[in-house]
């Protein structure tokens, strides 16, 4: 039996269901459990900033965490550089700073307010103040994939069919279809967040893991022992709903 991995899907700056998750872990695997972050750590929540300080400091003391980069954590890193508000993956024209997309969130987490009422000439360079330069290169450097025997955590998904030294980086932080629609086997179970639903889910050939926390769901995390998973509870491990 392989030794047991932990994984906490899409957080999205709440820094309390992140807490949450990681005591049940410890409750189950000890504080030296092994865990992965799937991506999306900010946008939305109240709390994007100490979601990163708390992952940077836990990873920097030792722990045995692996943390992966989600589109709205490259969304951040872009718009930070780049000043890019709109994003072309998105299929409908849509400010990063959008609710719906929760830039304007993340930004309150560094002591922004008031953004309605400015110019984005004035929001950005103030941005760019405020998000200290190590956060940026933190999100920036995080990897998009792990591989842990024959299982795969990444953050949306894989193109099928395509050797995984040649995806594309785009698919890797952003791909529904065709992914979500292909019931084939895969190298690997690969398992994902980026797609929310109403709680972590296994398709068979791929696990969902973004149970929605995005949306003021809760953020479930799961144990994986080589291919087989549980959900973590305060009264224990329990089966994945199934798809």
């Amino acid at each position: 039996m392989s030794d047991p991995v932990y994984v906490i899907g899409d957080v999205h700056g709440h820094l309390s269901q992140v807490e949450r998750a990681l005591a049940l872990i410890e409750a189950d695997g000890g504080p030296e459990a092994k865990v992965i972050f799937l991506g999306d750590l900010v946008d939305r929540g109240p709390d994007s900033r100490r979601v990163l300080e708390l992952l940077m400091a836990e990873q920097a003391a030792g722990r045995p965490w692996t943390v992966l980069k989600g589109n709205h954590d490259d969304m951040l890193v872009d718009y930070l550089a780049n000043g890019t508000e709109f994003d072309h993956r998105i299929s409908i024209e849509l400010s990063w700073l959008d609710p719906r997309l929760g830039g304007a969130s993340t930004l309150a987490s560094y002591g922004m307010t008031g953004l309605e009422r400015r110019t984005f000439t004035h929001i950005w360079e103030e941005a760019r103040e405020r998000v200290p330069q190590a956060h940026r290169e933190y999100l920036a450097g995080l990897p998009l994939t792990e591989e842990r025997d024959d299982v795969l955590f990444v953050h949306a998904g894989i193109r099928p069919g395509v050797d995984l030294a040649e995806q594309h980086v785009d698919d890797l932080m952003w791909i529904r279809k065709p992914f979500l629609d292909d019931p084939r086997d895969h190298p690997w179970l690969v398992v994902h967040g980026h797609t929310a639903l109403d709680e972590p889910t296994h398709f068979g050939n791929r696990v969902d893991l973004d149970g929605g926390a995005g949306y003021g769901r809760t953020l479930h995390p799961v144990v994986f022992e080589g291919r087989e998973s549980w959900l973590l509870t305060p009264t224990g491990r329990k089966p994945l709903a199934r798809g």
